[in-house]
């Protein structure tokens, strides 16, 4: 199996800075994407940031400019620097991968448990 393990949320207030990490383990041979996407009370949820292995990002218009999506492939780790944070970034954020464990195998998606930013005003 595969696990993204995620870590770094908290309480912070506006205009503070965060930063998310998730690492993933297990039987990886290649990881294509990985992201984070957030989900807030009542909402469906909806993607952040995402970074492929070869560079490239994709963010949401909502946090263009304030956040940061980086990776590590080497450690199958992904970060989230969240700069200027605003009340409305507060939601459960939750790190995604698309992971094939194996040369003969297509990707499967993974998803971590999920970690709370909170960000008062």
């Amino acid at each position: 199996q595969v696990q993204l393990v995620e870590s770094g949320g908290g309480l912070v207030q506006a205009g503070g800075s965060l930063r998310l990490s998730c690492a993933a383990s297990g039987i990886i041979y290649q990881i294509n994407v990985m992201g984070w996407y957030r989900q807030a009370p009542g909402t469906q949820r909806e993607l952040v940031a995402s970074l492929t292995s070869g560079g490239s990002t994709s963010y949401a218009d909502s946090v263009k400019g304030r956040f940061t999506i980086s990776r590590d492939n080497a450690k199958n780790t992904v970060y989230l620097q969240m700069n200027s944070l605003k009340p409305e970034d507060t939601a459960v954020y939750y790190c995604n991968a698309d992971v094939r464990r194996s040369l003969h195998s297509g990707p499967v998606d993974y998803w971590g448990q999920g970690t709370q930013v909170t960000v008062s005003s």
